[in-house]
């Protein structure tokens, strides 16, 4: 039996940490202010983005450069005592890594955002920034068990950066989420950027089809999980990892 101290009950409220992989503070705030936006009573949501790292995640490179920040945020939350967490890149880097290093559940927004549109409709497209990151797109839908849903994975061509300086920026992307309607046939689309986030419904407004944005996605179901007392899994691959020496803020 739950004691009035678990998370989710009354007494002790639930706190999600949002980590933005990259350094752009402005985005972290734009995340932050998404994710707070659907969060229920009760729950704190705070966002973070490490110090160091590049600006955008756009290629492998990025990626890999990212996630040892990324990580620190993880094992730095667990010492201030978040009940999970919330990783705000499409390509869900250090998802993993990082659940090895959380009690809690740890959830990224693609992985949160695809499975969300399944339940919505029979097929879904992504419609993404640049079109070097489609194929990396399809190997997580391949991994995460939904790729028969994903009709198609579609570039704005805007650097994720230039999503809060272009002014043609909405213009655009609202171009491509109609055209991917159209070309797939399919019924939901997938925001491919967490500085997508705040277009979320103003897009499901001009399209009339659901709309799914990531960050709302990942802390609905990190809350949602929190709420029913469940953790990661401790046994096998995601246990802690092994104790050794490490050249790292967060080993």
């Amino acid at each position: 039996m739950r004691t009035p101290s678990t998370p989710g009950r009354p007494g002790r409220p639930i706190r999600i940490k949002v980590v933005n992989p990259n350094t752009t503070a402005s985005m972290t705030t734009l995340v932050e202010q998404c994710a707070r936006a659907v969060a229920g009573p009760g729950v704190t949501v705070d966002a973070v983005n490490p110090v160091t790292g590049p600006e955008s995640i756009e290629s492998h490179y990025d990626e890999a450069l990212a996630t040892p920040g990324l990580l620190a945020e993880i094992a730095a939350g667990e010492v201030e005592g978040y009940d999970g967490y919330v990783i705000a890149c499409f390509g869900d880097p250090g998802l993993l890594a990082a659940r090895e290093l959380a009690r809690g559940p740890v959830v990224g927004i693609a992985e949160a955002a695809m499975r969300s549109a399944g339940y919505l409709g029979r097929s879904f497209s992504v419609v993404t920034t640049l079109a070097r990151t489609i194929g990396h797109a399809q190997d997580i839908a391949h991994a995460y068990g939904v790729a028969s849903l994903c009709a198609g994975i579609h570039a704005c061509e805007i650097p994720v950066v230039e999503l809060e300086r272009d002014p043609a920026a909405r213009a655009t992307i609202l171009a491509a989420c109609h055209s991917a309607l159209v070309d797939d046939g399919s019924d939901v689309l997938v925001l491919g950027c967490a500085g997508m986030a705040d277009l979320c419904s103003w897009l499901a407004d001009e399209l009339g089809v659901p709309v799914v944005d990531g960050v709302a996605a990942a802390v609905t179901v990190v809350e949602g999980l929190v709420r029913a007392g469940l953790r990661t899994s401790k046994r096998g691959e995601l246990a802690p990892p092994p104790v050794k020496r490490r050249s790292t803020a967060y080993a």
